[in-house]
């Protein structure tokens, strides 16, 4: 049932173009106990059907820029491999330090985001009001 649950939260993530893979990978090796080489091999299995149905979606929603797409995902692929061959030579301990610091990169990044948006609309309803003021 866990997997099942998991598998529903990574999709919907992954779904809202978010990186399910990542939630996915925290999920599996947090509550299941799932060593991190596994986990993040589960995440490319969990990644194909997904990233197919999320690519067919916006292709139809005309949200993909199909020339830079096949350019990323060139590289991507490319950027894989190597990746792939460096996670295998890495110690677990290693591999989840590195994942875990890229988590908080993450967060700290959406934090800051958000912290910019936020900024800007304070300043932009100030500025909203004291233009209503000088027109009252």
């Amino acid at each position: 049932m866990a997997e099942i649950l998991i598998g529903l939260i990574s999709g919907i993530v992954s779904g809202t173009g978010m990186g399910g893979g990542t939630i996915l990978i925290f999920l599996l090796t947090f509550t299941q106990n799932v060593e991190q080489h596994v986990a993040q091999a589960t995440n490319l299995i969990f990644f194909v059907p997904t990233s197919i149905i999320a690519i067919l979606v916006n292709i139809k929603n005309k949200n993909i820029d199909l020339k830079t797409g096949n350019i990323i995902a060139g590289a991507g692929i490319i950027g894989a491999i190597i990746g792939a061959k460096i996670s295998i030579n890495i110690d677990v301990n290693i591999l989840r330090k590195c994942f875990g610091a890229f988590l908080l990169i993450i967060a700290i990044h959406e934090i800051y985001t958000i912290y910019k948006l936020y900024k800007k609309e304070k300043n932009t309803n100030n500025i909203n009001i004291e233009i209503t003021r000088k027109k009252g």
